[in-house]
């Protein structure tokens, strides 16, 4: 009915039918496409896993969202981080193998990110508590590589925490330019202001046409 009830109802209506439209599409994809990497065990080597079968499944999606927690190690960190970064370098290994075998591995960039950094100087539960800065990895054939932003461990602001060297808003502006091929206009409507590149991308991936009309957020409410 033209309500504020029916607009609710049809809104609902809508999202569940696109629900239904994007299940069909990820199992086609997924069974479109076989793993051929052994990847780690646990839920981070498994979703890799997923995401590798639905590129070379052709979904479609230019983004793809996977997560590893248990970062925030406040105690006892030193084994715990390790065998963190051990699933991290593992899974991606995986990933990029699996992503070679079928030639897919060129136009696949892994970026990370986290919400928050951590600090030099242990405390005593033998941790880090949280700091003011934090590494971002990128990952891919089409990455140059090396260390960009050295962080300097004698030049600590006054809280003891790191000083950053690199605005991750400028990694944000090298992937949305140099990956994602959006124009320098776009990609500072997005970002809100203009961030001097750092050079990260050394072979953009090759597409028909740059992403137009751009990223959009679309609205969840009717």
């Amino acid at each position: 009915p033209a309500t504020p009830a029916g607009t609710e109802l049809a809104f609902v209506r809508s999202v569940t039918n696109e629900s239904f439209r994007y299940r069909d599409a990820i199992a086609a994809a997924a069974d479109a496409a076989q793993n051929e990497a052994e990847y780690p065990a646990g839920r981070f080597g498994a979703e890799l896993a997923a995401v590798a079968q639905m590129i070379k499944g052709r979904l479609g999606a230019r983004i793809y969202l996977v997560s590893l927690g248990s970062f925030d190690t406040h105690a006892n960190q030193l084994g715990q981080h390790a065998a963190l970064l051990r699933q991290l370098g593992d899974g991606l290994a995986a990933f990029f193998d699996d992503l070679g075998a079928s030639g897919d591995d060129d136009r696949v960039l892994a970026m990370t990110f986290s919400e928050f950094g951590r600090r030099v100087e242990q405390n005593g539960s033998n941790g880090t508590d949280h700091g003011t800065s934090a590494p971002l990895f990128l990952a891919g054939p089409g990455v140059r590589g090396g260390l960009v932003g050295a962080p300097d461990l004698s030049a600590l602001d006054a809280a003891g925490n790191l000083r950053y060297t690199t605005d991750f808003r400028s990694v944000y502006a090298d992937v949305l330019t140099g990956w994602f091929g959006l124009s320098p206009a776009e990609t500072q409507s997005v970002l809100g202001a203009s961030y001097e590149s750092v050079g990260l991308i050394s072979a953009p991936v090759a597409t028909a046409a740059a992403p137009s009309p751009g990223f959009d957020l679309h609205p969840v409410t009717p």
